[in-house]
């Protein structure tokens, strides 16, 4: 029997094969990622220091290096039960329209309400921050995903969620926002007027669109300054990327049925904890010496991180009241253009990812999000599934990876993340549809005014 028989299209776990523990690739880093450091001081921050900002138990997360199983609370797993596992799908129809010899999988995180692999990480930093006795949490959003993801886990537990929408994606995305609000969130505009980081970004940058690091910087301020509040975050901390390893441990748990074993690993980064979820058991392999794997992260060219920044301490957000995180960067200051759609938007990326490329682990490439788009397309019209604009920079390279297989006639084992739905992003697919949507790549000039921001942390 031919393999094409043998493999369904969608792979799924039962229940009862849901992690019940998330995976720590820390422990198997040979170079840790660096600590956090204190903006005031630039001293490593320990638990006391970041008390004031995060959960307890989330800060116990965020600076174990060591511990490589973490327990998944009852609670949590009772959670994931609403919508995982989620499943592996073989891409036979894709692999047809392209004629190529390569098997492509995707792992599939759209479904639920939030549309995205969100909500991993939500669910549990609500639920951790309903166990201290916290009234709420603030945050973040871009394209809306993770404000989406944390609404509804917030309205899940019972406690308040107050969200900071990039300006831009505010404007773009009136469903996404309307969807929060549905769940009980407020939705403010940022740099808004309520903070006095929003004032000061506001005067410094009239008419702003603003970014992830002003959303992150006015999320903070109110933290801090409301009692029983605390501050979550949607990616880039080694918190979120441990709450997310539930993706790759379920696709490695599929493929492990089947006895597949993927040559290719392909996620879009913006911060990374889709990335850095779906990769991480497989890197723990590959760091560990058991097998190799070839593993490609893929970010817009309009916010090049990995392929154009500097690894360097930076300031998280904005407003420059964050601890500074060693990583690759363009500077917090940077603001990508208001015409980029796909999302993806922020300036630095994850100190776990910046230091598992840095020593080589894996590589990274750039999209412009024409041909993203234009990969989407191509991807919805014979998978059936709309695909979110982030998710699509994934399924660009994933694409081009398969062609190449069809020039050699090597046939390879893709897999790639498809993080989400688009549904909500339809006011860029349809500049895209209109032939309105453009490229844009920052030049060196505008990137060196941004790294030249970067803080001086000296002798470690």
């Amino acid at each position: 029997m031919s393999e094409e028989k043998k493999i369904p299209y969608k792979i799924y776990l039962s229940e009862d094969e849901i992690p019940k523990q998330w995976y720590n690739v820390r422990a198997d880093m040979k170079n840790k990622p660096a600590p956090l450091l204190n903006p005031g001081t630039h001293k490593p921050m320990g638990f006391e220091d970041l008390r004031p900002v995060f959960c307890d138990e989330l800060i116990k997360q965020e600076l174990d290096d060591t511990t490589p199983y973490v327990d998944i609370p009852q609670e949590v797993q009772d959670f994931y039960k609403m919508y995982r596992p989620a499943p592996l799908v073989r891409a036979y129809c894709l692999e047809k329209a392209l004629g190529t010899p390569a098997k492509i999988y995707y792992k599939f995180e759209g479904n639920n309400t939030s549309g995205s692999h969100k909500l991993n990480s939500a669910i549990v930093q609500a639920y951790y921050a309903k166990k201290q006795g916290l009234k709420g949490v603030t945050t973040e959003t871009g394209a809306g995903q993770w404000g989406t993801a944390l609404s509804m886990a917030s309205a899940y537990l019972g406690i308040d969620c107050k969200v900071y929408m990039v300006k831009v994606s505010y404007e773009q995305k009136p469903f996404r926002r309307e969807v929060m609000r549905t769940y009980g969130a407020s939705v403010t505009p940022s740099p808004s007027m309520e903070t006095e980081i929003g004032k000061k970004i506001n005067a410094e940058h009239p008419g702003t669109t603003g970014s992830l690091g002003c959303a992150i910087s006015e999320a903070v301020e109110v933290a801090t300054k409301t009692e029983g509040y605390r501050y979550v975050l949607g990616s880039v901390l080694n918190q979120v990327l441990l709450h997310q390893t539930v993706i790759g441990l379920e696709a490695k748990a599929a493929l492990d049925k089947y006895g597949i074993t993927p040559d290719i690993i392909i996620g879009c980064a913006g911060g990374g904890s889709n990335l850095g979820g779906l990769i991480s058991p497989f890197m723990g392999e590959k760091l560990r010496g058991e097998k190799d794997y070839r593993i490609i992260a893929v970010e817009p060219a309009s916010c090049p991180s990995f392929t154009r920044g500097k690894f360097a301490y930076d300031f998280c957000d904005t407003g420059m009241v964050c601890p500074l995180a060693k990583m690759y960067t363009l500077g917090s200051n940077f603001i990508p253009s208001a015409n980029h759609a796909g999302g993806l938007r922020y300036h630095g990326m994850s100190p776990i990812l910046s230091q598992l490329y840095h020593d080589g682990y894996m590589e990274a490439v750039t999209a412009e999000q024409t041909s993203v788009f234009e990969a989407a397309q191509r991807f919805a019209r014979v998978e059936g599934i709309l695909p979110a604009p982030e998710s699509s920079h994934a399924i660009k390279v994933a694409i081009d990876e398969a062609l190449k297989c069809k020039e050699t006639g090597e046939e390879k084992t893709i897999l790639f993340g498809l993080t989400g739905t688009g549904y909500f992003d339809m006011v860029a697919y349809q500049k895209y549809n209109d032939g309105e949507m453009t490229d844009y790549i920052p030049s060196d000039e505008e990137l060196q005014k941004s790294f030249a921001t970067l803080p001086d942390v000296g002798e470690l």
